[in-house]
C-alpha cells in the first residue's frame, strides 16, 4: 500500500515539474518572439530605412551630368566634359572621425580637420568631402581605409582656351550646370544634346582682338578694355572680348571686376560713333546735299547746357567736314533738324532704345533719356546722355553699312547666313554714310586706323565717364568702331579702352583717334593675314568724291591770304 502511494505522489511531482518546463519555454518563447519583433524593428529603423534614405541622397547627388561639347566656328573645342573622382562620406561609417579628419586635411589642405569632424557629426547618411580630386590625392585617400569614405566617378568641365572665351562661353559650378555665359543660357540643351553647341566665335581672331587690347590697355595704364568683331551682313559675331577676364575654371573665386562682362552686359557713354545715326537720320529724312553748311563758330547753349567741340574749327562745316573733324556742334544742328520725333524712332529702329535680343541672356539694358526733351535730341546726335553696350553699337552701325538692312547679333552657327528682308535705310543713305566713314579714316580723326590697300572707315568715340559729382574730364571711355572694305563692308571692328592715359607717343592725348584707331588698325592688319583677305584692287578711290566738299590744309591757308589782302 504505501510502495503504491510513493508512486502515486511521484508521478504527480513529475507532471508538475513537466507543466512548469512548458510555462518556462513558452514565456520564454514569447520573450524571444518579443525581443525578435524589437530587433528586427530596430533593424528596420537604423538600417533599412536609413539605407533607403543614404541610397536616395546618393542618387540625388550621382544624377547624370554630361555635358555636349562647345566648339569654335571652325571645331576649335572650347568646353568639354571629361571624367572626374570625387570623395563624399557616409558620416555614420565612418570608424575614427578624428583619425580620418587629420588625414584628409593633410591631403586637402583647404579643408582644415575642425571643417571635416562638423560634417562628420553630421545626421546625414551621405555628404560631399571634395569634387573632382587628382589621382595623387586619391591614392593617399585609399591608404587611409577607413569605409565610411567613398569616391563616385563623374564629370568636370575643362575649357581649352582657357580665359579666351570665358566671358561669351562662360563657365559652369562642380555640378557641371552653367552658372555664367552661354554655358548658362544653354544649360537644358547642353545637358540633353550629345552634339556640339557651335558658336560663330572664330578662336584665331579672338586671340588676336584680345592681344591688341592688353597691349592698348598695358601702354595706356587703362583699367579695361573691351571690343567685337562681327560680320555685318549676318550679324555673325566673330570675336568678343572684355579684359580684365579670369579663368573658367575659377568661378567661385573671382573678382567682380573681372567677372564683369564689357561688351554685352556693360552699357557706355560712347561719344561721337554715335554721329554714325545722327548723320544718317539726316541723309534718311532730308537727302542732304553734302555740300550744306553748318556753323559752328560758336558753342550751343540750352538751358544750362553747353555743346562745344573738342577741336573748335571756327568755321562753317560740310556735312562731310562735321562728321570727319567730329564736330558736337554740327552733329547738334543736325540734330535739330531732324527733330526729336524723328530721331528717337530711327533710333528705335537701330534697337538702340531697348536690349538686343541674343542667344547670350547677359545683355544690358540701355540708359535712355526719360523723358526724352528736344536738348537731349541734341546731346543724343553725339552720344551724350545716352547709354549702349558695345554689342548694340556694332549691330546698329552694321545695319547703316551693309546696305540698310536689319539684322540680329549672333553668337550661336546657323545655316542661315542671309541678310534679313527688313529695310531700315535706304541703299542710298547707306552708300553715303560708307564714304562717309571712309573719308573719316582717309582724312579724319581716325586716319590712325588705315591700313593700307583694305579701304578701312570708321568713327572715332571720346567719352567723359559719369561719376558722382557729374561727368570726370580725366576718366574717358576712348573707343573707335572701323569697317571693312568700306566699297563692299564686311567686317566691323570695334575697340572701348576704359581709362586711357595719355603718354607720350599720343602727345598727352588719351582720345579715340589716338587709343582706338590704331589698336584697330593693328587687329585689322591680323585678320586680313589669317584669314587670307586679299587688299582690295578696285574702288581704292571710293570715298574720294567727298573730296569736293572737303577743305584742306592748303584750301584754308589760301583763304587767309585771299582776306589778309
Amino acid at each position: 500500500m504505501m510502495k503504491r502511494q510513493k508512486l502515486i505522489i511521484g508521478k504527480s511531482k513529475k507532471t508538475s515539474l513537466e507543466k512548469a518546463k512548458g510555462r518556462v519555454i513558452l514565456v520564454s518563447a514569447a520573450f524571444f518572439v518579443l525581443y525578435m519583433l524589437v530587433i528586427a524593428r530596430v533593424f528596420d529603423l537604423a538600417v533599412l530605412q536609413s539605407s533607403h534614405d543614404y541610397q536616395a541622397a546618393n542618387s540625388r547627388a550621382f544624377e547624370k551630368t554630361y555635358r555636349a561639347d562647345i566648339v569654335d566656328r571652325n571645331g576649335i573645342l572650347l568646353a568639354r566634359s571629361i571624367g572626374a573622382s570625387s570623395l563624399y562620406a557616409d558620416p555614420k561609417l565612418i570608424l575614427s572621425p578624428n583619425e580620418t579628419a587629420e588625414k584628409l586635411s593633410q591631403i586637402f589642405p583647404d579643408l582644415t580637420k575642425n571643417k571635416l569632424l562638423e560634417k562628420f557629426e553630421s545626421n546625414k547618411r551621405f555628404i560631399w568631402i571634395k569634387r573632382n580630386i587628382e589621382n595623387s590625392e586619391l591614392e593617399s585617400v585609399y591608404q587611409i581605409g577607413d569605409p565610411g569614405l567613398a569616391v563616385k566617378e563623374e564629370y568636370k568641365r575643362l575649357y581649352p582656351q582657357k580665359n579666351l572665351t570665358v566671358h561669351l562661353v562662360g563657365s559652369s559650378g562642380s555640378d557641371t550646370q552653367g552658372l555664367t555665359g552661354l554655358e548658362k543660357s544653354y544649360n537644358e540643351i547642353l545637358n540633353k544634346s550629345s552634339e556640339p553647341l557651335a558658336l560663330t566665335i572664330d578662336t584665331r581672331i579672338q586671340h588676336i582682338l584680345k592681344r591688341e587690347i592688353q597691349k592698348t590697355m598695358s601702354l595706356h595704364r587703362a583699367v579695361g578694355g573691351g571690343g567685337l568683331i562681327m560680320n555685318v551682313n549676318t550679324g555673325e559675331v566673330t570675336a568678343a572680348v572684355s579684359l580684365p577676364d579670369y579663368s573658367p575654371q575659377d568661378i567661385g573665386t573671382v573678382e567682380k571686376k573681372s567677372g564683369f562682362n564689357r561688351f554685352s552686359l556693360g552699357v557706355y557713354e560712347l561719344g561721337s560713333t554715335f554721329k554714325i545715326f545722327s548723320t544718317a537720320a539726316l541723309l534718311e529724312k532730308t537727302n542732304t546735299d553734302m555740300g550744306k553748311m553748318y556753323n559752328v563758330r560758336e558753342s550751343i547753349k540750352v538751358g544750362r547746357f553747353q555743346i562745344r567741340d573738342f577741336h573748335p574749327k571756327k568755321r562753317d562745316l560740310t556735312v562731310p567736314e562735321v562728321f570727319m573733324h567730329s564736330s558736337n556742334i554740327g552733329s547738334a544742328l543736325m540734330a535739330e533738324e531732324v527733330g526729336t520725333d524723328y530721331l528717337k524712332k530711327f533710333y528705335s529702329s537701330l534697337g538702340l532704345l531697348e536690349k538686343p535680343n541674343t542667344e547670350l541672356k547677359e545683355i544690358g539694358n540701355p540708359l535712355i533719356p526719360s523723358p526724352w526733351r528736344d536738348v537731349h535730341t541734341l546731346t543724343a546726335s553725339y552720344g551724350h546722355g545716352i547709354a549702349v553696350s558695345p554689342l548694340q553699337l556694332v549691330t546698329a552701325a552694321a545695319m547703316i553699312v551693309n546696305g540698310g538692312y536689319k539684322i540680329q547679333p549672333r553668337f550661336v552657327s546657323s545655316d542661315d547666313h542671309s541678310k534679313f528682308n527688313e529695310r531700315i535705310i535706304s541703299e542710298k543713305t547707306s552708300e553715303k554714310m560708307n564714304k562717309l566713314l571712309r573719308l573719316v579714316v582717309k582724312e579724319g580723326t581716325g586716319s590712325k586706323a588705315e591700313v593700307e590697300g583694305y579701304l578701312v572707315g570708321g568713327k572715332t568715340g571720346t567719352a567723359e565717364k559719369p561719376g558722382i559729382n557729374g561727368y570726370q574730364k580725366d576718366k574717358l571711355i576712348s573707343s573707335f568702331l572701323g569697317f571693312f572694305p568700306m566699297n563692299d563692308p564686311e567686317y566691323a571692328v570695334f575697340v572701348m579702352i576704359d581709362e586711357p592715359e595719355g603718354i607720350d607717343q599720343t602727345f598727352g592725348y588719351a582720345t579715340g583717334g589716338w587709343v582706338g584707331a590704331p589698336t584697330v588698325s593693328r587687329v585689322i592688319s591680323s585678320m586680313t593675314t589669317v584669314l587670307g583677305l586679299q587688299p582690295s584692287s578696285e574702288n581704292k578711290d571710293f570715298g574720294n568724291s567727298l573730296m569736293q566738299y572737303v577743305k584742306t590744309e592748303e584750301d584754308l591757308k589760301e583763304e587767309q591770304k585771299i582776306a589778309a589782302n
